[in-house]
């Protein structure tokens, strides 16, 4: 819905960390945007409280992650102001697959979609655009200021793409296996040519049954894998067990869902840094 042509700021709401860093990027003084998931939210369960939703009254958008990330999504909707609307960022993107075994150890749980889009810098550079379409479509008077805004943070995210591509060339293409704590780096491996190996499922809470747990480990010493990540967030009990096992280093943590990261750039130079220096 479009709003009154006289309107100068109306109220954005984004229920991820990354999604309110693009919006405030894309919609500058025109929008204020509400970060409704804080730091260390974890994205696939939160659930906002009556006392966080009063500070969205009167918003016009409510932009989500959305490829499946977000499980409360059927009650958003419900409880929103009929006038507003909830976008799904991540719905017009490309989308993978998981691979991981702790999602889909028999054919009947296959084909599960990856909602971690934000780790490629391709996706999230696409993903500026989109949001200034969204924007343009809610705010036409302002669509010239959207797009130059969206312009300007997609210039800043070319220069972190080549940053990464060249530090992933020194990292033997051989010793390109990433074995991480939950599914989350399934499209960083797809940009940035790494083998994905996820010890857990698309979330924190799916965990590998013991036969599950022997195939993945026999998965780990087939590819010869030396190192495998935790993530900031998350408790490493089972990594470590892993580890113990199979005389494989834990690694140093990394961001998995965004939501302690300071900026995206931060997350993804800290992320990159982490993995090639433990690889090379």
């Amino acid at each position: 819905m479009a709003l009154p042509a006289a309107a100068s700021e109306w109220k954005a709401v984004a229920l991820h960390p990354l999604i309110a860093e693009l919006a405030r990027e894309v919609g500058g003084d025109r929008v204020e945007v509400v970060a409704l998931a804080g730091i260390n939210a974890d994205p696939h369960e939160f659930e906002p409280t009556p006392e966080e939703l009063a500070e969205t009254e009167g918003a016009q958008v409510y932009l989500v992650s959305g490829k499946g990330l977000e499980s409360y999504l059927p009650t958003l909707r419900s409880i929103v102001e009929p006038a507003a609307e909830v976008i799904e960022v991540g719905a017009s993107l490309p989308s993978i697959e998981s691979n991981c075994v702790a999602c889909h150890p028999g054919e009947s749980h296959a084909h599960v979609i990856d909602p971690h889009w934000w780790h490629s810098v391709d996706a999230f550079r696409r993903a500026t655009s989109e949001v200034a379409r969204y924007f343009s479509e809610i705010d036409p008077a302002g669509a010239a200021e959207f797009r130059a805004n969206a312009l300007a943070y997609r210039a800043k995210l070319a220069p972190l793409e080549s940053w990464v591509r060249r530090q992933v060339a020194r990292v033997p293409a051989e010793r390109r296996v990433l074995a991480t704590s939950h599914a989350a780096f399934g499209y960083f491996c797809a940009e940035f040519g790494f083998e994905a190996i996820p010890v857990q499922g698309l979330n924190r809470e799916q965990m590998p049954d013991p036969k599950t747990l022997a195939r993945l480990i026999a998965t780990l010493r087939e590819k010869q894998v030396e190192v495998i990540f935790p993530e900031d967030i998350s408790n490493p009990r089972t990594l470590q067990a892993i580890t113990r096992d199979t005389g494989i280093r834990l690694g140093d943590p990394l961001i998995a869902d965004g939501s302690t990261a300071d900026s995206y750039e931060a997350m993804i130079r800290h992320n990159v840094g982490t993995i090639c220096k433990a690889l090379r």
